[in-house]
């Protein structure tokens, strides 16, 4: 049985939909100013493995996967570089598409802006203003009262004295208390017509929290499976979802039965550069379509699910390049030998039976992709059809994690996009002066084209026939 670690009980439980065979998942997106960061990277290809692992394991899944494009930041870029909102947002959804697709990642199954969802998000700070949990400050914001909500700092395991504002919850000269936070922003007059809205407390802009509040809920329903993103998130982005969905939905005290707004709550580790964590302000950050400049995108996802989701990783090139590797092992086993046709995956096979039981832990990459590992060495020593078997095998296994689904071949011979290597031409060049020696009975001269390619990265094959097979090493 699949087990989760759920944040909210820092624990692993085993997982129950809400309704049988049926799981509805929220995950907190992009906010859209800039381009995407191998750290959107991280979320993008953890969330897309816990999807594809929920469908094979025959569950019907409902993934949303919001964009924010009504932000503080946004606005700042779009007046510096003087053009509307929406142009910018757009543009760089488009671009968060275009880096998406590069990483041969799914779709969500739904992605709401949340310009789309104003009056949704009036709506619930209507009902938390009804249940006297939110207040209009004098400043003309709109604010939730942390401290009437005695549950508050649940998911983060904080009592509200060890609560200090966080990320994005400013403290502003209309609060009453230094944790409550922002639900409603009144207009300012220097900002844009396109940055407010029309609202009972006047014009305004919602919240960061209150928008993936409205959104989830509108799209999955006041109590849903899974709610996802990065650890970063946890306080306070999805404390604050907890106490403004719940706190609409029962008032100031939740009652024993009453459902929670989510049941799993999932975090994803950071990615580290040098030991320190990855940052715009610290400028150790580096975009997707840079990375992909140099590395294969399988490669990219290769190296974030060899870590466990939930364990910080260390991003260098050097960690990128030891996952190519890794990848150049596997497809070589299947260089081998074709798949076999016709295949069905054996339920009672051993490699299947442990793969199963190590994404079952709470989606063990790691442990997943040794099993992968032995398993191409099986095929290395086996011989005829439980060979072909034995490579489709891993294959399959392979292809539950977006691995392995390309020609062997081509992958090998494709190599890193760091190395300035030998074109294909030069190598099938020196493959047919090799051919040629060999027939003029040069042993000599082939074994040392052989060396020469050897130590300029290229790994030569004969195959029975006379046939000569080449790699990247």
């Amino acid at each position: 049985m699949l087990q989760i670690y759920n944040t909210l009980n820092r624990s692993k439980q085993v997982f129950k939909p809400i309704e049988p065979g049926k799981v509805k998942m929220y995950v907190c997106g992009m906010t859209v100013y800039d381009f995407c960061h191998i750290g959107h990277a991280r979320v993008m290809i953890v969330f897309d493995m816990v999807v594809r692992w929920l469908r094979a394991s025959g569950y019907e899944v409902l993934y949303v996967r919001n964009i924010t494009d009504i932000d503080d930041k946004i606005i700042n870029r779009a007046l510096e570089n003087g053009e509307p909102i929406s142009a910018l947002t757009n543009r760089f959804i488009d671009a968060m598409h275009a880096d998406s697709d590069e990483l041969g990642l799914m779709h969500p199954d739904e992605e709401p802006r949340a310009t789309d969802y104003i009056k949704q998000m009036q709506g619930m700070i209507g009902k938390l203003i009804e249940n006297e949990l939110a207040y209009k400050a004098e400043d003309g914001d709109v604010n939730f009262a942390v401290r009437l909500l005695p549950r508050y700092g649940q998911l983060s395991g904080k009592t509200l004295d060890e609560l200090n504002a966080g990320e994005r919850v400013a403290v502003g000269g209309g609060k009453r208390d230094p944790l409550d936070f922002v639900l409603w922003k009144s207009a300012k007059p220097e900002e844009p017509a396109d940055t407010r809205w029309a609202s009972p407390w006047g014009e305004g802009r919602p919240g960061w929290h209150i928008e993936c509040s409205a959104m989830s809920c509108d799209l999955l329903g006041e109590h849903f499976d899974i709610h996802g993103g990065g650890a970063d998130l946890q306080f306070p982005h999805h404390e604050n979802e907890i106490a403004q969905s719940e706190g609409a939905l029962y008032g100031q005290n939740r009652k024993e039965g009453d459902a929670p707004f989510v049941n799993y709550w999932m975090h994803n580790g950071h990615i580290r550069v040098n030991e320190e964590k990855m940052s715009k302000s610290l400028g150790n950050f580096f975009l997707i379509r840079d990375v992909l400049k140099s590395f294969d995108p399988e490669v990219l996802r290769f190296f974030m699910l060899k870590a466990h989701y939930r364990s910080p990783i260390n991003y260098s090139d050097a960690q990128l390049e030891e996952a190519r590797s890794g990848l150049v092992r596997l497809y070589t086993a299947l260089a081998q030998e074709p798949a076999a046709s016709n295949f069905s995956l054996d339920a009672k096979s051993p490699w299947v039976q442990r793969f199963t039981e190590a994404m079952n832990d709470d989606f063990n990459t790691p442990e997943a992709i040794a099993v992968l590992f032995e398993l191409a060495s099986e095929v290395n020593r086996a011989q005829g059809q439980n060979k072909a078997t034995l490579a489709a095998t891993l294959k399959t296994l392979g292809g539950m994690l977006n691995f392995l689904q390309r020609d062997p071949t081509t992958f090998l011979q494709m190599g890193s996009k760091n190395e300035d290597g030998l074109q294909t031409q030069d190598i099938e060049e020196q493959i047919s002066a090799r051919a040629a020696a060999k027939q003029a009975k040069d042993f000599a001269k082939a074994d040392l084209i052989r060396k020469t390619l050897l130590e300029q990265g290229i790994v030569l094959e004969d195959k029975p026939g006379g046939i000569t097979e080449w790699r990247r090493a």
